[in-house]
C-alpha cells in the first residue's frame, strides 16, 4: 500500500477527496433469476464506464466498492483507463480497501487538471436476499417461486451493484442497460427503450433504481399534472387483478398535483413508476421517478385493509413523492443533516395526504404521530442533535444510525413549527426560491435559512431574530424545554426537559447554546386566542395573572412541553368538565400528554390529574381486525395458533398478512412464542423485512418478554454477522425488546449485553438509550409503585 494513500486516508479519513468529478456512467447489468449450477447462487454481471473530469492532478484514483468480485482486465489490474486525445499513465496496481469500501488504483504518473478520463470495469456480484444493493426478492403466485432482481442503493450501497462515486454530493448522469430473460420486465428511473433506458437526470448514486420481474401495471397517462406524464403502479400480477394498486394510481396524481403548487415547480421527470416489493428493507425509497415500496405500505384492498392501512399507503406516498423535489432535485450535501432531507418529507407529507384525503383531517396525526412520539426519545441524555458535525458521520453504519425517529419526526416538528411561526405563505417562498437556486446541486442546512431569511424580509415578517439564530438553537443542540407558565406571578421561565431531572447531560450543544430555546408561543386565554409571545431566555415575564386559564402551545405547534402551576391546571380541568369544546381538540390531547409525563418526572402532583384522567373516557372505533385476531391467538391454543399461521402462509393482500403476522405474537403459550422467535431465522418462514417486527411484538407480550430477550442475546451474533444491516433493523430491535425493562436485574442485563458484544453498527445509539430509558423506568416505579397500587385499590374496592 502507497504512502500516498495512508496520507489521503488520515486526511479525509474515510470521504472521498474530491478532487474527480463524475459526469456520467455507462452502466450494463445481467442479473441471472436461476441459481449458478456450480455455486448454487444467484449472481449478477456487470460492465461499467464512468467518466470523469480530474480537478487536481494526482497519481490515485478512489471510487467506491464493496462485495464485487472483478475480472481482471489484460494487464492484470482490476480496471483500465482510457482518455481521448491525451496520454493515459499507466496503472501501477490495484486493490481493495474493505475498512473504507474503495477500490484504490495507484497510477505510475499524474492525471491532468481538466481532463477527461474514462474508468472501465468488468465486475461479479452476488444477487444475495439482504435487502440491500441490488439483490433477490422472492414469492409464490399459484404455487410457483418467482424471483425479483431489485435494488436499495439508499444510503451507501450502489457501491455494491458497481463501482461508483458513492456519495451524495458526487451526482452525475447513468446511462443504464438491462439484460434479463424473456418474460420479465425491466424498470429504471427513466423511460423503457427496449433493455435500454433513456438517461437519468443528474442525481446522486443513491437514488439509482434497477428491478426486473414479470410483474403487471395499472396506468394512468395524458396531460395528468401539467404536462405529459405517465403514472404506473407496479405490483405482483395477483394483486394488480384484484385492484389492490387501484387506490395508489387514484392518489399519487392528486398528490403530485399539490406538491407542484406547494413547490411553485413542475415536476421534473415525464413518468412516476411506484412499485410494491415482497422483500424490502425500509417502508419506501425515494427513487427518482421509480418508487419502491413494501406491498404493505402501496398496495390496499377494500375488502380486507382497515382506514389505518389507507392512511398509512395515503401519507407515505406523500412522503416519497415530497422527495421528488425536496431530496432529489436539491440533495443535502452530506449525511451529518439527513434530518433536514427526512424531517421535511414527514412534515410535508401531511400536507400531501390532506389535500388527496381532505376530510380526514390528516394534518392533526402529525402530533400523535410524531411530536409525542419524539418527545419520549429526545427527553434521554444519550439523544442528538437535529444536525451533527460533519467529520462525525463517515462510515455506513454511523450513516445508518442518522435515519432514526429524531431525523424523521422531530425534524417534521421543527419544521412544522418554523412554517407556523413564518406563515405557511412566507415559508413555501422561501423554500420555492431554494429548490430553483440549487436545482440539480447540493446544499447545507444554512442554505435553506438563507433563502428564508429572504423571504422574512421580502414580506416584512416581524421576527425577534434572524431565521438561522433562531433554528441553530433547534437543529444544533439535542432535547427540547419545557415552558413553565406560573400564573400566580405572571412568570414564564424554559428548562431543558429531561425524563430523569437529575441526570447529567454531559453533550455540549452544537453552538454553546447552553440549553436555551427562542420559543415562539401561542396561546390563549379563557378562550380568546391572543397575539404569538417569544421566550428568548431562561425567564420571561408576561401579564398572564388572574382568575382565568391560560393555554400555551395552541394547536401544539411548538417543540415543546407546557406546565403550569396547580391553580391553572385545575382551572384547566374544570374547562374540560364544563365545556371541552373551548379547547382545541389538539390541545385536549396534548393536556392529557404533558400531564401524564409530568406525572412520571414528578413535576405535577399526581393525585389531582388522576382526577381528572379517571373521570373522562375517550372513545374511538378502530378497525377491529387487528384487536380480534390478537384476541383469538391470546385465548386459544396450539390449534388456534397454527390455523392463524396456515392463513399467514395463504394471505395474498400485503396488510392482511401484517395482521396476521403480528397476531401471532399474541400468543400466552411460551412455547409458541419460543418457535416463532426461531422462524424470525428462517427467511423461508419469516422474510427478513418483517424479522425485528415479529421479534418486537413478541417482547410486547407480557408472556414473552423475557423469552425474547434471551433470544436475543442468544442469537445476536448470528444476526448481526450473518444477516447484516439490510435485514434487521437492529436499533428497533433492541428499542422495541427493552422497551418494557423496569428491574435492577433487567438493568444489568443490558449491561452485561453491552460488555459482551463489541460492536452495534447501527443499534449504539439504541443501547444507549435503552440502558438510560430503563434506569428511568426503575426510578418511576421506585417513587410510584406504592401510590398506583393504592389507588387501583381505592378504585376496585379492594
Amino acid at each position: 500500500m502507497s504512502f500516498y494513500f495512508i496520507f489521503y486516508a488520515s486526511r479525509f479519513r474515510d470521504r472521498l477527496p474530491g478532487y474527480l468529478v463524475p459526469e456520467f456512467y455507462n452502466i450494463t447489468l445481467w442479473p441471472r433469476l436461476k441459481p449458478n449450477p456450480n455455486s448454487n447462487l444467484y449472481i449478477f454481471t456487470g460492465w461499467s464506464a464512468v467518466q470523469f473530469e480530474c480537478l487536481e492532478a494526482t497519481d490515485l484514483i478512489l471510487i467506491h466498492s464493496n462485495k464485487l468480485n472483478y475480472t481482471e482486465m489484460k494487464d492484470e489490474h482490476f480496471v483500465s483507463l482510457t482518455s481521448e486525445g491525451v496520454s493515459v499513465p499507466n496503472i501501477k496496481s490495484t486493490w481493495l480497501q474493505l475498512q473504507t469500501q474503495y477500490l484504490v488504483i495507484q497510477l505510475m504518473g499524474k492525471l491532468t487538471p481538466g481532463q477527461k478520463y474514462q474508468l472501465h470495469a468488468q465486475f461479479t456480484g452476488e444477487l444475495a436476499d439482504d435487502l440491500a444493493g441490488f439483490y433477490r426478492s422472492e414469492y409464490k403466485e399459484d404455487g410457483v417461486t418467482k424471483i425479483v432482481a431489485t435494488s436499495q442503493m439508499h444510503p451507501t450501497n450502489a457501491r455494491k451493484t458497481f463501482p461508483c462515486f458513492d456519495e451524495p454530493a458526487i451526482k452525475a448522469v447513468f446511462h443504464l442497460t438491462l439484460i434479463h430473460p424473456t418474460g420479465t420486465i425491466a424498470l429504471s428511473n427513466e423511460t423503457l427503450l427496449q433493455t435500454t433506458f433513456e438517461a437519468t437526470e443528474k442525481m446522486s448514486t443513491y437514488l439509482l433504481a434497477i428491478i426486473v420481474s414479470d410483474y403487471a401495471h395499472l396506468r394512468v397517462s395524458g396531460n395528468q399534472i401539467g404536462h405529459w406524464f405517465h403514472i404506473r403502479i407496479w405490483a405482483r400480477k395477483k394483486a394488480i387483478k384484484e385492484g389492490q394498486g387501484n387506490y395508489a394510481l387514484n392518489v399519487t396524481g392528486p398528490i403530485l398535483d399539490f406538491f407542484q403548487a406547494y413547490y411553485n415547480i413542475s415536476y421534473p421527470l415525464r413518468k412516476s413508476d411506484q412499485i410494491a416489493l415482497p422483500d424490502f428493507y425500509f417502508g419506501a425509497m425515494e427513487n427518482w421517478g421509480l418508487v419502491t415500496y413494501r406491498e404493505t405500505n402501496l398496495l390496499y384492498d377494500p375488502e380486507t385493509s382497515s382506514n389505518s392501512n389507507k392512511e398509512t399507503t395515503v401519507t407515505i406516498i406523500a412522503h416519497e413523492l415530497a422527495h421528488m423535489w425536496f431530496g432529489n432535485l436539491v440533495t443535502l450535501r452530506w449525511w451529518n443533516e439527513v434530518w433536514l432531507n427526512e424531517g421535511f418529507a414527514s412534515y410535508v407529507s401531511y400536507l400531501g395526504a390532506d389535500y388527496a384525503e381532505p376530510d380526514w383531517n390528516v394534518k392533526d396525526l402529525i402530533v400523535l404521530d410524531d411530536v409525542q412520539k419524539v418527545f419520549a426519545v429526545d427527553a434521554l441524555v444519550s439523544s442528538h442533535p437535529l444536525t451533527s458535525k460533519e467529520d462525525s458521520i463517515n462510515l455506513p453504519g454511523q450513516i445508518m444510525e442518522q435515519f432514526d425517529t429524531i431525523s424523521y419526526s422531530k425534524g417534521a416538528a421543527v419544521l412544522r413549527m418554523l412554517s407556523d411561526f413564518l406563515s405557511e405563505s412566507v415559508f413555501k417562498q422561501g423554500l420555492s426560491s431554494y429548490l430553483r437556486h440549487f436545482s440539480y446541486g447540493n446544499t447545507i442546512g444554512s442554505d435553506l435559512w438563507k433563502h428564508l431569511q429572504t423571504a422574512v424580509q421580502d414580506n416584512n415578517v416581524s421576527l425577534p431574530r434572524q431565521v438561522d439564530a433562531i433554528m441553530n438553537r433547534w437543529v444544533r443542540q439535542m432535547g427540547f424545554p419545557v415552558v413553565t407558565i406560573d400564573t400566580s406571578t405572571g412568570i414564564v421561565s424554559q428548562n431543558h426537559f429531561l425524563l430523569v431531572p437529575e441526570s447529567n447531560v454531559t453533550v455540549e450543544s452544537f453552538g454553546f447554546f447552553r440549553y436555551e430555546w427562542m420559543i415562539p408561543v401561542r396561546w390563549m386565554k379563557d378562550g380568546a386566542t391572543k397575539d404569538i409571545w417569544w421566550l428568548l431566555e431562561k425567564k420571561g415575564v408576561q401579564l398572564w395573572t388572574g382568575p382565568s386559564w391560560v393555554l400555551a402551545n395552541i394547536n401544539v405547534t411548538g417543540y415543546y412541553r407546557v406546565n403550569y402551576d396547580l391553580g391553572n391546571w385545575e382551572r384547566l380541568f374544570s374547562q374540560f368538565n364544563t365545556d371541552h369544546q373551548v379547547i382545541p381538540l389538539i390541545n385536549r390531547a396534548q393536556l392529557v400528554d404533558d400531564s401524564d409525563v409530568f406525572i412520571i418526572v414528578q413535576i405535577t402532583n399526581t393525585c389531582s390529574v388522576y382526577k381528572y384522567i379517571s373521570g373522562n373516557k375517550f372513545c374511538i372505533h378502530p378497525n377491529l381486525r387487528s384487536a380480534v385476531y390478537c384476541s383469538a391467538v391470546a385465548a386459544g391454543g396450539e390449534a388456534e395458533w397454527n390455523f392463524t399461521w396456515s392463513q399467514l402462509q395463504d394471505a395474498t393482500v400485503a396488510s392482511e398478512a401484517n395482521k396476521l403476522m403480528l397476531a401471532l405474537a399474541c400468543s400466552n403459550n411460551t412455547q409458541l412464542l419460543e418457535r416463532y422467535l426461531e422462524f424470525t431465522l428462517d427467511p423461508a418462514k419469516i422474510r427478513k423485512q418483517d424479522a425485528t417486527a415479529v421479534i418486537t411484538a413478541v417482547a410486547n407480550n407480557r408472556a414473552g418478554q423475557n423469552l425474547t430477550w434471551q433470544f436475543v442475546t442468544k442469537n445476536w451474533e448470528h444476526m448481526f454477522t450473518e444477516y447484516g444491516v439490510g435485514s434487521f433493523s437492529f436499533a428497533s430491535l433492541i428499542s422495541g425488546v427493552t422497551a418494557r425493562f423496569s428491574t435492577p436485574q433487567e438493568l444489568q442485563q443490558v449491561f452485561q449485553f453491552e460488555c459482551i458484544y463489541a460492536g452495534f453498527g447501527s443499534a449504539a445509539l439504541a443501547v444507549d438509550q435503552a440502558l438510560e430509558r430503563t434506569q428511568a423506568n426503575i426510578k418511576w416505579v421506585q417513587r410510584n409503585k406504592q401510590d398506583v397500587l393504592q389507588w387501583f385499590r381505592s378504585q376496585t374496592g379492594n
